[in-house]
């Protein structure tokens, strides 16, 4: 199984294209979004080519592909536009190894703040905007990072993949800045 990964989305209609196209290229099973997806907040400015319409009829294009929960950035009117679900606050993906991947945008739960989880699983998460893979005591903490507004060494914007039992964070030019083994 390949998952995609990305988060931050934040209405950009650029940024979220290239989320599409690079998703494709990947071949992945599944594009994991994790969270605020088409509002860009009110601590963000107005993010380049902001459509949230726009943003919602390209992600619906590939709602049976996705898998996605609720940022704090993300409401019910957003929920209006999408086909697919984003208004739980988390999800958990089970692994063939039998580890957990618990999805959550970060703003509830997140390395500081996790659910009782066994060693070995994985917190992802969003929000922060700056990409993770490691391990931090007993679970692996892995962060995409933002397609959007990164804040990661050099503002790259980035996504997230797990190819079988490996977790890579990686920028839209594919060199990896973040990588682990579960």
């Amino acid at each position: 199984m390949k998952l995609f990964f990305a988060s931050d989305l934040h209405g950009s209609l650029p940024a979220t294209q290239r989320v599409i196209d690079t998703f494709l290229d990947s071949k992945a099973d599944h594009l994991i979004l994790l969270g605020d997806l088409i509002n860009f907040g009110p601590r963000n400015p107005l993010p380049e080519g902001h459509n949230p319409i726009a943003v919602a009829e390209l992600l619906n294009q590939y709602a049976e592909s996705i898998i996605a929960v609720r940022g704090n950035c993300d409401s019910e009117v957003d929920q209006m536009l999408l086909s697919f679900p984003i208004m739980s606050d988390y999800n958990i993906v089970l692994l063939p190894t039998g580890q957990k991947l618990f999805l959550t945008h970060g703003h509830i739960y997140n390395a500081e703040k996790r659910p009782l989880l066994k060693r070995g699983d994985v917190i992802v998460h969003g929000h922060t905007h700056v990409s993770v893979a490691e391990w931090q005591g007993e679970q692996i903490i892995f962060n995409p990072g933002s397609t959007t507004f990164p804040r990661n060494e050099g503002d790259r914007a980035s996504y997230g993949l797990l190819d079988e039992t490996h977790l890579s964070v990686l920028d839209f030019e594919g060199n990896i800045l973040n990588s682990i083994d579960l």
